[in-house]
């Protein structure tokens, strides 16, 4: 069965890190685009300004193919990359995270920044409640109204839903479907002779 879900954040949490008095506040927020987490990067900087650095890393559709990540003048690698590792490793998509950093004085070295953005990542992710996404596809099912019986038994087997109906000349349902449930309707519905799917 394909891949049918994917998991993100139910809601915006936040965690902090310390290190040799360095300051690591670390945001995460649920966003489904581009501009949508690049606002959440401007939000985050506006209220930080005094901040020496605003990392970030999001991570966009379903698989989770749409990653960016920025280190915003910390060695290159050390922040974004770490950051977007978390989210990876987690399995979690459609998010955004941020880590802001106060500088306390006393350098980290490479090694010390990339455990530090991990672990603020993972400090906001902590505690955070997580929803399930389900993938779903929808379809037209066109039938002639004697074959109503057999059409709905094989739509509630199945456990698809019912978006629309029309029983005017021809019998028309709209349908949407679990992904992974999508092929065994559609085999099922294309065994009756005269039923026709349209996506």
């Amino acid at each position: 069965m394909q891949e049918d879900s994917y998991w993100t954040l139910a809601k915006e949490a936040s965690g902090e890190y310390s290190e040799k008095r360095s300051k690591f506040l670390a945001f995460a927020f649920p966003v489904t685009s581009e501009e949508e987490a690049l606002a959440r990067v401007q939000e985050v900087r506006a209220e930080y300004y005094d901040a020496r650095h605003v990392c970030w890393a999001y991570r966009l559709d379903p698989a989770g193919e749409r990653t960016r990540s920025n280190d915003d003048g910390e060695p290159s690698g050390t922040a974004g990359k770490p950051i977007l590792g978390i989210l990876i490793s987690q399995g979690l998509t459609d998010l955004i995270v941020l880590v802001v950093r106060y500088f306390g004085g006393v350098k980290l070295g490479t090694s010390g920044l990339i455990e530090a953005y991990r672990e603020a990542t993972l400090a906001a992710l902590e505690g955070a409640e997580r929803k399930e996404c389900i993938l779903e596809q929808e379809c037209d099912v066109l039938f002639a109204y004697d074959l109503m019986g057999i059409v709905m038994r094989q739509v509630k087997e199945v456990g698809a839903v019912i978006l629309d109906q029309d029983f005017r000349e021809t019998c028309r349902l709209r349908l949407s479907i679990r992904l992974g449930r999508w092929e065994e309707l559609e085999a099922r519905l294309g065994r009756i002779y005269g039923v026709e799917l349209q996506l």
